[in-house]
């Protein structure tokens, strides 16, 4: 309560100012008359203030009508609680004398976590009375002011009680005009400090791994004069963020909390408290505590230190904040996590979360709690930065990540470099507590053993992507999807990636084309691109590879042995012949050993992208079916339909001239169309006459390697042919050209193929030309076209002059005249007109979400991410693939 009001000499009440929390459940109470809806519209928006009144005259017409009372307060409660939802500072303008009215309000605040303040206007029956029959509308009894204020005098000493944490009591109608409304930033609220940030896992008293590991970020230390570290400064102004859990189990905790306390005191760093601290400063405040889980070192280390630090210890314990916002919002920092409701909210739920965590109410067969996996059901846009679990390793699961590596336990002391998002680890000097469980991976979500479960797949699906922020999946895609995954597809533990579509260039308008290279080159230029590669576009069918070094090398990463495997689009096995496979992938193997690859990226497996020829490899009854069956039909019945024109013709009647040479035309175009699917087929047996062109290699052993620039890939591809070639070349000095092999070839033969390539600068029209000849000369010798890539692979642009910023298409295919007749039926070029109409907004979208989460299942493959995280951006490229978009393009 506050105390009794104070006057100036002249009399008048002195200037009251009345802190309020900007997230807030301000209460206003007082008798009707005593000028809440006054005080309330001078200091609050008015879309902050929710009126009893107003919610009456919206239910019922007439903000006096009583009848409707009880429907108004349930409109109110609504209302209320939808805006404290939002995160809105809220003022409730009542009566609010009688205890119940004021219970319902608590409970809102508490059920969003916000503080409760009660604003009360304690203004003398009598002027409240006179007020009312100033107002028509206010027509009722004498006696109901009295008796409001009798409720309200009662109220007045047991509101703390009630579960307000501020009570402004005015008195008189002086000190109501006098007061003044200070809104009061919320304690976590540090949204202002922007960073760069350094955030540091649980320390455990590891003062010596604390010093190492800031050191190694690039701090400072300065020293006592007994040569203790005091403090640590960053030359660059970052500032050090601790997670909590400093304390208990290490060596030396006194020498931890010195350092740590300094940074603080000195501005350098910011630290928000563990489940330990909480325990120590209780136990320091000689409360009664269960001595446990490393408190008896901490508290006998302490008291080897003099009193005057105690205090400090205990003073800085007291004043530690569950959590902190910073960095506008988007980084959030607490001990063992917090889900997105929770974030800047103030209440001991709040705190105890931030602090312990949930558990599920099990325990493992260690004896402790089982965690509840809180993070795997993340979906906020703050990174939540936490401790508390022990992991092995570091890794970003939902934008959270866990950065205790259990020094303590003989792992590592691990930081967070934001915004960089780069780990900095250092490892412990030796393990100074020996831990109850195993340092396994167990913090939420992140345990290697769990196994795909249907809810991580079914339903509506949002997954979150680091380079194009969430991709939604609609229910019936992931339907879909569900029912390839589970029929047809691949063992699940090897599909770490699916390849997204492509989207075709912009539609050209030179007569005769639909598409046209011109149109790839504007686009980047438009973009800011200057310098693009030029990929032959291989006619055959998409396939990915994993080829391991050796039968074991899958185990670790996959838990799979085996040779690898080669899947297509929609991750089925491209190949139904098992020996042929194998045959295949230990080519692929060979050559990846004699080309220096495995040893180079050190690793014992390669994810590649390429395309398997021939097209009849895979597509021959499509080609039987659609192709041949189109071919062969206006091959049979065009050539006598023109026969009987011209013979007609012949005879002198009138009018044929046009149908005729349409149909000459449509002769021309049957036989283009055949030749056109002909140059993509050729027999094969075993591996003679499969040919392997690769133009990407995606991943190796803890890297995601398809964000490197292009022209690397083809150098690494180039010495994979080399390599291929080679070995044919030897085989064939050797004098085994006769022998049967196991694969059914008698000679060897060239399995992998090179990519054709060639560098365009956009900004040159010398440069662009030179890049239209070649995909001439391609087209022209029967090639299907080109793929035009950004030279750098992954681009991003920035807003500005109309463009809203964002990824930037990763490749553009241009398709040739004779091949789009395969595609678009083989008199398109009639219709060109027609065709030039279609929508390529759609298509564009599609690929650059499925590019973006196919980089992210990479990504979290390289960051050595469990199974069901890999799965879940590989199996949202397998829905999105559902959606309906013209298959043409």
């Amino acid at each position: 309560m506050t105390d009794e009001t104070q006057h100036t000499p002249d009399g008048a009440a002195k200037p009251r100012r009345l802190p309020v929390t900007d997230l807030s459940l301000v209460v206003l109470i007082g008798t009707s008359g005593s000028g809440k809806s006054t005080f309330a519209r001078e200091h609050f928006a008015p879309t902050q203030v929710i009126s009893s009144d107003y919610c009456r005259g919206l239910v019922s017409d007439d903000e006096n009508d009583q009848s409707a009372s009880a429907d108004a307060f349930e409109l109110l409660h609504f209302i209320v609680g939808k805006r404290l939802a939002a995160g809105r500072l809220t003022v409730v303008d009542a009566t609010n004398v009688q205890p119940a009215a004021r219970k319902q309000l608590v409970a809102l605040a508490r059920e969003h976590d916000v503080l409760p303040i009660a604003i009360v206007l304690d203004v003398p029956p009598g002027i409240c009375a006179e007020r009312n029959r100033s107002r028509p509308d206010r027509d009722f009894g004498g006696h109901v002011i009295p008796r409001q204020h009798r409720e309200l005098r009662r109220s007045l000493g047991g509101l703390e009680r009630e579960g307000f944490r501020k009570v402004h009591h005015l008195r008189g109608v002086a000190e109501v005009a006098a007061a003044e409304i200070v809104l009061e930033k919320r304690w976590n609220d540090l949204r202002e400090r922007t960073g760069p940030f350094d955030l540091v896992g649980d320390i455990h008293g590891c003062r010596a791994e604390l010093e190492t590991l800031l050191t190694r970020l690039g701090y400072r230390l300065t020293r006592d004069d007994q040569g203790r570290p005091v403090d640590a400064e960053h030359p660059e102004g970052r500032t050090a963020v601790f997670v909590g859990d400093l304390v208990d189990r290490g060596p030396d905790t006194p020498g931890v909390l010195r350092l740590v306390m300094g940074m603080v005191a000195a501005g350098h760093a910011l630290c928000v408290p563990g489940n330990h601290e909480n325990k120590l400063g209780r136990a320091m405040a000689g409360r009664q505590v269960t001595v446990a889980h490393g408190l008896q070192e901490s508290l006998d280390q302490l008291a080897a230190e003099p009193e005057e630090f105690r205090a400090e210890v205990r003073a800085f314990m007291r004043d530690l904040v569950s959590h902190y916002l910073l960095d506008g919002g988007r980084l959030v920092v607490c001990h063992a996590g917090l889900p997105e409701k929770y974030h800047g909210r103030n209440s001991g739920r709040v705190r105890s979360h931030a602090l312990y965590g949930e558990t599920t109410g099990e325990t493992d067969e260690f004896g402790l709690p089982v965690r509840y996996p809180w993070a795997e059901e993340y979906r906020g846009k703050a990174l939540v930065v936490y401790g508390h679990t022990p992991v092995p390793t570091a890794s970003f699961l939902n934008n959270t990540i866990c950065l205790d590596t259990g020094c303590v336990f003989g792992g590592s002391l691990t930081a967070l470099r934001y915004p960089e998002r780069e780990l900095v680890a250092v490892p412990a000097e030796q393990e100074w507590y020996a831990p109850v469980r195993p340092l396994i991976t167990d913090a939420p979500g992140a345990r290697e053993g769990r196994p795909l479960d249907l809810a991580d797949v079914a339903g509506r699906r949002v997954v979150e992507t680091s380079l194009h922020g969430r991709v939604s999946v609609r229910e019936e895609n992931a339907a879909a999807a569900l029912e390839v995954m589970s029929r047809f597809a691949l063992d699940p533990r090897l599909l770490s990636y699916l390849p997204p579509t492509m989207a075709p260039s912009a539609t050209s308008r030179r007569e005769g084309y639909l598409e046209h290279p011109e149109e790839a080159f504007f686009a980047y230029r438009a973009d800011g691109v200057s310098q693009v590669l030029c990929e032959e576009k291989h006619m055959g069918s998409r396939a990915v590879l994993l080829v391991a070094r050796d039968p074991q090398a899958l185990e670790k990463r996959f838990g799979l042995v085996g040779p690898g495997a080669i899947w297509t689009r929609t991750g089925r096995a491209f190949l139904g012949d098992e020996q042929l496979t194998e045959a295949l992938l230990d080519r692929v193997r060979a050559a990846a050993e004699r080309s220096g690859l495995f040893a180079e990226l050190a690793t014992d497996w390669l994810l590649l992208d390429t395309e398997l020829l021939p097209w009849s490899l895979k597509a021959v009854e499509l080609l039987r079916r659609q192709y041949a069956a189109v071919g062969a039909a206006a091959r049979s019945a065009l050539p006598e339909v023109l026969a009987a024109l011209e013979r007609t013709g012949a005879r002198g009647i009138d009018g044929l001239a046009e149908l005729t040479e349409r149909h000459r035309r449509r002769v021309t175009d049957a036989e283009a169309f055949s030749a056109a699917y002909r140059r993509y087929c050729w027999p094969t047996e075993g591996l003679s006459g499969v040919r392997l062109a690769p133009f990407q290699v995606l991943a190796a052993e803890g890297a995601n390697l398809a964000v490197r620039p292009h022209d690397e890939h083809l150098a690494w591809i180039d010495r994979l042919v080399a390599a291929d070639e080679q070995w044919v070349a030897d085989q064939a000095r050797a004098g085994q050209q006769a022998r049967q092999h196991t694969d059914g070839t008698a000679q060897p033969e060239p399995l992998l193929r090179a990519t054709g390539r060639l560098l365009v600068d956009t900004t040159d029209e010398a440069s662009i030309a030179a890049g239209i000849a070649w995909w001439e000369e391609l087209t022209g010798a029967g090639g299907e076209g080109m793929v035009v890539k950004p030279l750098a692979s992954l681009v991003r642009t920035a807003p500005g002059e109309g463009r809203p910023g964002g990824l930037v298409q990763p490749g553009l295919k241009v398709r040739g005249r004779e091949y789009l007749r395969l595609i678009y039926g083989p008199d398109y070029t009639e219709h060109l007109d027609a065709l030039r109409q279609r929508a390529l907004g759609h298509k564009r979208s599609l690929a650059l979400r499925e590019y973006a989460l196919g980089l992210e299942a990479l990504d979290r493959l390289a960051g050595g991410e469990p199974l069901w995280r890999v799965h879940e951006p590989v199996f949202a490229v397998l829905a999105l693939e559902s959606e309906p978009v013209d298959p043409r393009l």
